[in-house]
């Protein structure tokens, strides 16, 4: 039986991309406010809806954390790689992801709530 139940790594992850995705999307809206656009506010509403998705979606992550007394902490991070410590029900699941892959799925995402906050 592995140490963290499947069902349960999606919300991990969650964790770690979710926050990432909320930085990005608050830097863009400011690039967007400063920037040379001539008609900001359609861009700033589709950074501020994609924003508030994800926020509900880490909303739903950090109770549903919290309910099965589950834990991510940010460990090392070099030029390569992050390493990532899940806990859960006194088990311990070192990770280390590599910062590329972070930076893809977060792009991913960003595209994916873009696109909820499109329709």
């Amino acid at each position: 039986m592995p140490l963290i139940p499947a069902e349960a790594l999606p919300y991990f992850e969650n964790m770690i991309y979710l926050p990432m995705l909320l930085i990005i999307l608050a830097r863009d809206r400011e690039s967007i406010e400063k920037g040379s656009f001539k008609l900001k506010g359609p861009y700033v509403k589709l950074v501020d809806e994609a924003a508030k998705f994800a926020r509900i979606e880490l909303k739903k992550t950090k109770i549903y954390l919290r309910r099965h007394n589950m834990k991510v902490i940010r460990r090392k991070t070099d030029a390569t790689f992050t390493e990532y410590v899940f806990m859960h029900g006194g088990y311990e699941d070192h990770r280390r992801y590599l910062n590329v892959r972070l930076r893809n799925r977060t792009e991913e995402l960003l595209g994916i709530y873009f696109a909820m906050a499109e329709s």
